[in-house]
């Protein structure tokens, strides 16, 4: 990496910095530090303003040297991005205009200038590049606290620009502009140092095992027919006797009577949530529930009462997520309603109000585990002097107060924002009761609802498992019946789910499960408790996974994201084929 331009820009003029030098002008001086270390290239810029100072853009521009068969890990600006490995003269996709309104805020469209077009890749938090010659190069923010950190990469010039998100921030007071660490070596030897920079602590959660409403009832549930899913799981888990792991029963959306009137629950369930989570804590499981803190539905009874609780973008406009269809007051295609908005954090009276609903989740009703999604939203429209990141980091420090010792797992969330924080981080989108979804892979819709694209970010984002947090890698689905996967793909979800994550989740009505089933779930359960060392995508969507079992035996996995065969040359030298989406130990 060589450095070829560090810049400042303010409202009123363009600076260029150099390293290790006095950078001082009229209105502000700059710090910036480039050093060797032992375990890396490390790189700061810490800003003094002279006077008030409104920024537009900071950013280094390195000229890199990357090999032409490199590729460059796009990770995602959220949970649900869809990452993946791509080729240097690679193209990412773009939201279509069409979708724009109702997606348009879910990833990064809505960021300004970020370049798109074939040989334009970039990524956030972290720029991770396969050199090819089993040797990678990791350059990484370490820290997100004060704003999210972009890695731009352009084929044609061949220049790496790494930029904070931090456009419009008005200062009058020092402020850490950009934090950075590089390293070229192993796959193995750059995440722990990486980490080590970021000063994470030591993730203590154990894995978890256990079932949730969503993938089969979605918000169709009721007291009853969880009831009956409980007796189901429960005796499922006593006759399998899993070790060394916590076992939940999670209840997804659907119980609240609206989305954001998360205080009492809908008529499913007329004996209320208290008494769901003291019968899954009578078969020995811990209770989990769902809720999206931050958004609230146009129909809620939060949003009638309390207007001016809403976020308000620069024009004073409240800000509209997105919308779902599951979230209308009444069903039906054409009927009305199903947006949603965001809240504003920093109202005071919406910080009572939240304190509130987790107290009485946690306590009152006796909840173990809180799945927290949709957190993006809270950062959408940033209020004068903060910047996104700044906004998602506190919002993050502050829901991990209120949950105290209790567990949860964040969804929807940009992912720096969460490292230390949680205890179980989403690290893809949802997976889908088919393979993928044309409709939104056509919108360019990189947050959306797809088993290849999970199974991608899955694959991807491996190394944060028990260093950002424990992964979850969303569901597995062995049922026949209400989805459309192929066995060969439930098993490919299943093997890739169990060795790479540390939440192993299903949906499916586990006491209908065949004899081949059930071999196949206590198969995972056996996988969960490996050790991954290391995984390669050895051809586009082929991937070999490395691991090693508790009693010290290294083995591999390799995996076909595929609808058609391949063949390749396995770790031994042997040539081998894998059909359309294969997966074999």
């Amino acid at each position: 990496m060589e450095l070829r331009a560090a810049i400042l820009q303010t409202a009123t003029e363009t600076r260029t910095l150099l390293p290790n030098q006095y950078n001082s002008f009229d209105d502000l001086y700059v710090d910036f530090q480039q050093e060797s270390i032992e375990s890396g290239l490390r790189v700061s810029l810490f800003l003094h303003p002279k006077q008030d100072v409104v920024l537009q853009r900071v950013e280094l521009q390195y000229a890199v040297k990357w090999p032409e068969n490199a590729r460059f890990f796009a990770n995602g600006y959220q949970s649900w991005s869809e990452s993946t490995w791509l080729p240097l003269t690679g193209k990412m996709p773009r939201l279509r205009p069409i979708a724009r309104k109702r997606m348009g805020l879910y990833g990064d469209d809505a960021i300004p200038n970020i370049p798109h077009g074939a040989g334009h890749v970039h990524a956030w938090t972290y720029c991770q590049v396969d050199l090819g010659n089993g040797q990678q190069q990791l350059i990484g923010s370490t820290s997100e606290k004060t704003g999210f950190t972009l890695f731009l990469y352009n084929h044609q010039t061949g220049i790496l620009t790494i930029r904070k998100d931090l456009e419009q921030l008005g200062l009058s007071h020092s402020f850490p502009l950009l934090e950075i660490w590089a390293r070229t070596g192993q796959p193995k030897e750059l995440f722990d140092p990486y980490f080590d920079q970021m000063e994470i602590p030591k993730v203590s959660a154990r894995k978890a095992i256990g079932w949730t409403s969503w993938y089969q009832y979605f918000t169709k549930i009721n007291a009853p027919l969880l009831l009956k899913e409980l007796e189901g799981f429960s005796t499922f888990i006593k006759d399998t006797e899993p070790k060394d792991c916590d076992v939940f029963f999670q209840i997804d959306d659907g119980w609240q009577t609206a989305i954001g009137d998360w205080r009492s629950a809908n008529a499913g369930f007329p004996q209320g949530m208290a008494a769901m989570a003291q019968a899954i804590r009578k078969e020995q499981m811990q209770p989990g529930l769902w809720l999206a803190p931050f958004i609230a539905a146009s129909h809620s009874e939060l949003v009638q009462k309390h207007p001016d609780w809403l976020l308000k973008d620069a024009k004073g406009k409240r800000v509209i997520v997105g919308w779902n269809p599951l979230w209308k007051p009444k069903p039906g295609l054409f009927r009305s309603g199903g947006w949603y908005y965001a809240l504003d954090f920093y109202n005071p009276q919406v910080q009572d109000y939240l304190s509130g609903v987790f107290h009485i989740m946690l306590k009152n009703w006796g909840f173990e585990l809180l799945k927290l999604d949709f957190l993006f939203a809270v950062c959408l429209a940033p209020p004068p002097g903060k910047t996104r990141g700044q906004v998602m980091h506190e919002a993050m420090v502050w829901l991990r107060k209120q949950m105290g010792d209790h567990k949860m797992l964040v969804c929807g969330v940009p992912l720096g924002a969460a490292f230390g924080l949680a205890d179980y981080g989403r690290i893809g989108g949802d997976v889908h009761l088919a393979w993928d979804n044309p409709l939104l892979r056509w919108f360019g819709h990189r947050e959306m609802v797809s088993t290849l694209a999970s199974l991608r970010n899955t694959l991807g984002r491996w190394p944060l498992h028990q260093r950002a947090f424990l992964n979850d890698p969303d569901v597995f689905i062995l049922r026949s019946n209400d989805q459309q996967l192929t066995p060969t793909q439930q098993y490919t979800v299943l093997i890739i789910n169990a060795l790479l994550g540390g939440v192993l989740f299903t949906s499916d009505s586990v006491a209908a499960y065949t004899g081949e089933q059930i071999s196949e779930y206590q198969e995972a359960l056996e996988l969960l408790n490996t050790q991954v060392t290391d995984v390669k995508m050895i051809a586009p969507d082929v991937y070999q996974i490395d691991f090693q079992e508790q009693n010290g035996k290294l083995r591999h996995a390799f995996c076909n994201l595929n609808a058609k065969p391949v063949q390749f040359q396995s770790v031994s030298g042997v040539m081998m084929e894998l059909q359309a989406y294969e997966s074999l130990l």
